[in-house]
């Protein structure tokens, strides 16, 4: 008989498959201010419409998992989001999740993080290492919350996420700019210790939730402490990196005809 504890995360979503793991009722839907859910039904009814009906064979239909943490940017740790996960397996030890800003079925679509084993970690470049940041005290302090999944499933999710490491980019700096995604992609990073996070943010996403970052913190008092790779979380080596735009070197025009 197979014991959940030792099944791998990236194993543990291919198990999870069928309903959305982390979307019951345990998750409300986050209040903020939407298009009406009227408008955007009719928008998708008028969209079926126009194709023929929903088209089959999805990636998204690989996503078996819902999991929501916060993130702040690379060098500036005072601007903070909460940003809800979608995520699929990859291949091999990979995981994909697309982020958005609430769990709302017109929620923006902020960014992408891709998730990776401690093995897969290290046989990363040192340079490629510093842009990767590690999830064990997001999961051990309760800041990494799958709503809607409880019981050993939730124990187990959480357990293997916390040896893993993210590597995450926002596309929508959602906190400067609502209505339109604006500037270049950033690169974000995750929290590592007590006194970081603004606790009126994790209030918020509490609330609009309907979890407890204290009450999930008590639960998995008993997990292990994951030895974290020191080349992981480069921002606190206080040379944080991020992208900037700037002009390519000049090319050689190309021949218009």
């Amino acid at each position: 008989m197979i014991q959940i504890r030792s099944v791998s995360i990236f194993l543990l979503l291919g198990l999870l498959s069928g309903p959305l793991a982390g979307a019951g009722a345990g998750g409300r839907q986050a209040a903020d201010s939407r298009t009406p859910r009227s408008q955007s039904g009719s928008r998708r009814t008028a969209s079926s419409q126009a194709t023929g009906g929903q088209q089959a064979g999805s990636p998204m239909d690989n996503i078996h998992a819902y999991v929501c943490g916060l993130h702040f940017y690379s060098g500036q740790p005072s601007r903070q989001v909460i940003a809800h996960h979608y995520c699929a397996p990859g291949r091999g030890e990979l995981m994909q999740c697309v982020i958005y800003d609430s769990n709302r079925k017109d929620a923006r679509l902020i960014g992408i993080e891709y998730v990776i084993s401690a093995g897969q970690f290290e046989t990363l470049s040192p340079v490629e290492q510093r842009l990767w940041h590690s999830h064990a005290y997001e999961v051990k302090s309760g800041l990494l919350a799958a709503p809607g999944l409880s019981g050993a499933a939730e124990q187990t999710l959480m357990r293997n996420f916390a040896t893993t490491y993210g590597k995450t980019w926002h596309t929508w700096q959602v906190d400067r700019d609502e209505r339109l995604p604006l500037g270049i992609p950033q690169l974000m990073m995750g929290f590592t210790a007590d006194g970081q996070v603004d606790p009126g943010l994790v209030a918020a996403r509490d609330q609009a939730l309907g979890v407890s970052t204290p009450e999930l913190k008590r639960r998995r008092t008993g997990y292990p402490d994951p030895l974290v790779a020191p080349a992981a979380d480069a921002w606190k080596l206080g040379v944080p990196l991020q992208l900037e735009l700037r002009p390519a070197r000049p090319i050689t025009p190309i021949p218009m005809h």
